[in-house]
């Protein structure tokens, strides 16, 4: 009798071996290389790069995508945020409420301003602010309620909103994370008086370099962002107020208009992936994303939370997944914001952040590669 042929192993191929990242920004240029180098061959061939029809098209455009009455680009969401708070007359001897459980340029963008971060717990199912804490926390110098919705997901503005309204406050959406994501079908950045992006790289929607942009309904607001982000200039070069040099340039407004016909297409596909995830993950024990009936996320970062997280993250890197932390640690405990504000505890925050694990999220991930992370992490949890 003749013994059964062997299977030999296939070896294993290039795309097997690639370590998969948690986000991998030139895929995407990749995807689109025709495209953005076209248009940026027909800013290199035009004769204005800065603040010309590049921008004016991508100011339009995302303000209609948003659902804002204006946008006004600037040089990197940093910028977007501080001046914000200074066209809202908000500075020194004024305190922002905002979560410690975010980038830290929302809080250096506020100390840009003159004004001192509040930094107050989030909820452990969103990220977010937690809206009973915050209404204890206003005091005489409260000025504004800033919001992050973070990971992608809508922060708890209903709340929020009511408390900025009965107390007389502004509500600055910080929407780093969140481009397109909806909160009872109305877009982030399009609901608070004023929407705040970065539009970094690595973002739903990012430039090749730093840029940003900031959303408002109110004309005069826009007006006086315009001035702001160039010197304080209105009409020819006269300061009429004392601005900044904050301006988004041609070339990335140029990239930033090809990459804005394909942001639903790619956070369509970051939702696919989560749903892979979800389902795969479902009887694992660790928290997975939650996503509110009222809101649609668009998983800038898709973030489980684990005890176990320093060794998920080590098995993980060992078979080429490289996993992130979004945040390591909490602005209040960075050395530059540390006892400055006050006697912070934020017992939530600093639970979370020694159990968050940002999995691989961007939509060139192939359905192989999602598998990978899918075997990767269910056999961590099955050893």
């Amino acid at each position: 009798m003749n013994p059964k042929p062997q299977t030999q192993p296939q070896p294993a191929t290039a795309a097997d071996l690639e370590p998969i990242y948690f986000a991998r920004p030139s895929a995407q240029y990749r995807a689109l290389r025709h495209e953005i180098d076209g248009a940026l061959q027909r800013v290199l061939d035009g004769h204005v790069y800065i603040l010309g029809k590049e921008v004016e098209r991508f100011e339009a455009d995302f303000a209609a995508y948003v659902g804002a009455a204006h946008a006004i680009g600037v040089a990197n969401g940093t910028d977007a945020l501080h001046l914000a708070l200074r066209a809202l007359e908000i500075g020194a001897g004024h305190e922002v409420i905002v979560p410690a459980h975010t980038a830290v340029p929302t809080a250096a963008a506020i100390e840009m301003s003159g004004a001192a971060p509040k930094f107050v717990d989030i909820t452990a199912d969103r990220y977010g602010l937690d809206p009973a804490l915050v209404e204890r926390a206003i005091g005489p110098r409260t000025r504004a309620i800033m919001p992050v919705h973070l990971y992608g997901h809508p922060a708890d503005l209903g709340p929020l909103l009511e408390i900025a309204r009965r107390r007389g406050l502004k509500l600055i959406e910080d929407c780093a994370q969140a481009h397109g994501a909806r909160w009872r079908d109305r877009r982030v950045g399009a609901i608070g008086d004023i929407g705040c992006f970065s539009l970094y790289p690595t973002k739903n929607l990012g430039a090749i370099g730093d840029a940003g942009i900031v959303t408002t309904d109110d004309a005069a607001l826009a007006q006086l962002l315009r001035q702001l982000r160039q010197y304080g200039w209105r009409t020819g070069q006269l300061s009429e107020i004392a601005g900044f040099n904050s301006r988004l340039d041609e070339l990335q407004a140029a990239i930033l208009n090809v990459k804005l016909g394909h942001l639903d297409a790619g956070n369509a596909r970051r939702r696919a992936i989560a749903e892979r995830y979800l389902e795969a993950f479902g009887n694992l024990p660790m928290a997975l994303p939650h996503v509110e009936p009222d809101c649609e996320a668009v998983y800038h970062l898709f973030v489980v939370r684990t005890p176990q997280r320093d060794a998920l993250k080590a098995h993980l890197q060992g078979l080429g997944v490289i996993a992130g932390i979004h945040y390591p640690v909490p602005c209040h405990h960075h050395p530059a914001y540390r006892g400055r504000f006050g006697d912070v505890r934020l017992p939530v925050t600093e639970t979370v952040v020694g159990e968050i694990l940002s999995l691989p999220m961007y939509p060139e991930l192939t359905d192989a590669q999602v598998g990978r992370v899918i075997d990767a992490v269910r056999g961590f949890f099955a050893r």
